[in-house]
C-alpha cells in the first residue's frame, strides 16, 4: 500500500494492502477502497464510496457519496478476466452513480476522459469510451460498447443502446431513448430518438460564425436531401471540403453501423 504523507483518509475508511493515494487526496468515512486502486493527487471521495477492481483514478477527480466503480461488468460473458476503468482528470462523479470495467470482448478497458459531470444515478457500462467535457444528466444508462465525443450533453432519464456512437458536441434530450448513432454537433430527441436540429448552444458558445454557417450547410445537405444519407456525405466528401468539421460530420456518418437516426425532410 502506498499512501501519500498529505493524503486525509477517515478512519473508518477501509483500503485494501496495494492500493495507491496520491497527495492530498480526501478520503470520507466508511469508504471501500481495492487492492488495485490507484487515486491520483487532489482528488476527494465523500462517505461511503466504493471503488474496487482495476480502477485508476486522474487528478483532481470528486466523488460522491454512494458511487460504486470498477465492480464486476454486468455481462453475464464476463468470467473473470483482466479489465479496467480508467479515468482522466476533473471529474465530478455524483451519488449513486455505477461505471463498471470493460470486458475481454470490448477491449477490456472501461475509459472516462477529464473535466466531466455525471450526476446522480447515472450507469456507464463495460466497456465505454467517454472523452472530455460531458455532462451526463441525472439517471442518464449507458449500454456497453458506448462510444461518446467530447462536449455532449446526454439529458435526464435517457437510456442509450449498446454499440451507439455519438459525435462531439451532439446532444440527446432528456427523457429519450437512444437505439442509433449521432453524428457531431446535432441535437437528438424522442423515443426513439431522431435528429432534430443542430445543437446551436454549443456551437455558438464555442464556433466562430463562419464555423456554424459551414456546420449548417452540411447538416442541410445530409438530413435534407433526397438520396441516401451515405452518398451525400461521400459526394461532400469528395469535393474535398477544406474544413474540419465537415469533414468529421462525414466521416461519422459514412462510418456509421447503426445507421443514423432521422426523418427525411424538404426545403
Amino acid at each position: 500500500m502506498s499512501i501519500a504523507k498529505t493524503a486525509k483518509i477517515a478512519p473508518s475508511a477501509i483500503i485494501e494492502e496495494g492500493a495507491v493515494i496520491g497527495e492530498n487526496v480526501e478520503i470520507g468515512h466508511y469508504c471501500i477502497i481495492g487492492k488495485n486502486v490507484k487515486i491520483g493527487d487532489n482528488s476527494k471521495l465523500y462517505n461511503h464510496v466504493t471503488i474496487l477492481g482495476n480502477t485508476t483514478l486522474g487528478k483532481g477527480n470528486t466523488i460522491f457519496p454512494n458511487a460504486t466503480l470498477g465492480t464486476e461488468p454486468q455481462d453475464l460473458k464476463y468470467h473473470g478476466e483482466p479489465n479496467e476503468l480508467i479515468f482522466g482528470d476533473n471529474n465530478k462523479i455524483r451519488e449513486f452513480t455505477m461505471i463498471n470495467p470493460g470486458t475481454e470482448g470490448g477491449g477490456s478497458k472501461t475509459i472516462i476522459g477529464s473535466n466531466n459531470l455525471l450526476m446522480a444515478y447515472v450507469h456507464v457500462a463495460h466497456d465505454c469510451i467517454i472523452g472530455d467535457h460531458c455532462i451526463l444528466a441525472n439517471g442518464a444508462t449507458l449500454g456497453g460498447h458506448i462510444v461518446m465525443g467530447n462536449h455532449i450533453n446526454i439529458g435526464g432519464l435517457t437510456p442509450i443502446h449498446q454499440f451507439v456512437k455519438i459525435g462531439d458536441y451532439a446532444m440527446i434530450a432528456g427523457a429519450s431513448a437512444l437505439s442509433q448513432d449521432i453524428p457531431p454537433f446535432c441535437m437528438a430527441e424522442g423515443n426513439r430518438a431522431v435528429v432534430r436540429g443542430l445543437n446551436l448552444h454549443r456551437l455558438r458558445k464555442n464556433f466562430e460564425h463562419h464555423q456554424v454557417d459551414k456546420i449548417h450547410s452540411t447538416y442541410k445537405r445530409l438530413f435534407f436531401s433526397n438520396q441516401p444519407i451515405k452518398e451525400i456525405a461521400q459526394e461532400i466528401l469528395d469535393e474535398n471540403p477544406k474544413d474540419e468539421n465537415v469533414i468529421k460530420m462525414c466521416h461519422f456518418v459514412l462510418n456509421s453501423t447503426r445507421g443514423i437516426p432521422f426523418i427525411r425532410k424538404s426545403l
